[in-house]
């Protein structure tokens, strides 16, 4: 009878279907051009060199699952408006996309977002850095290549002699 009474409590609330989360989930906020815009911002701050960069390990889309799942709404908003106000900054000081800018013009876009006296250009740039590195950091390439993580450290040898000299 407790088998049964147990069954009944326990099993409503397992989820038994085989669905397994996918890059389509992401329930995207960013329109297709604002997401390659992040990208672009992404790959400003950590470009590729001798290691892939930020938007070759797909930090940009781990900055923007972030942002959807763990900051409150205003984060979001301000980060849909920091990538309309560095669109618009890039044509208007360069006469191109941010895209289409050279390396120095882009760090000197992003620096001045940076130093404005904005508070919502300094949080959007505060915010995209943050994440940027963190999700670099922790990316599976950066952690087996780079950093050398060990899920367990140091190994345990269950079965070694032992001498009387380490007894004493």
């Amino acid at each position: 009878m407790a088998l049964a009474v147990s069954g009944l409590v326990l099993l409503p609330g397992c989820d038994l279907s085989s669905k397994k989360a996918t890059a389509q989930d992401l329930e995207a906020f960013l329109s297709p051009s604002q997401e390659d815009l992040l990208a672009q911002v992404v790959d400003t701050i950590i470009p590729a060199t001798d290691t892939p960069g930020a938007r070759d390990l797909n930090v940009h889309l781990f900055v923007q699952k972030m942002v959807t799942d763990c900051y409150e709404k205003e984060a979001q908003e301000n980060l849909v408006k920091g990538l309309q106000a560095l669109k618009a900054k890039a044509k208007q000081q360069h006469g191109k996309v941010f895209k289409a800018c050279s390396t120095e013009e882009r760090i000197a876009l992003l620096r001045a977002m940076e130093q404005s006296g904005d508070t919502a250009a300094q949080e959007f740039y505060k915010l995209v850095k943050g994440l940027t590195v963190r999700g670099y950091m922790n990316s599976e390439y950066v952690m087996m290549n780079l950093t050398h993580y060990e899920a367990v450290p140091g190994h345990y040898y269950g079965c070694v002699p032992v001498d009387s000299i380490t007894l004493s």
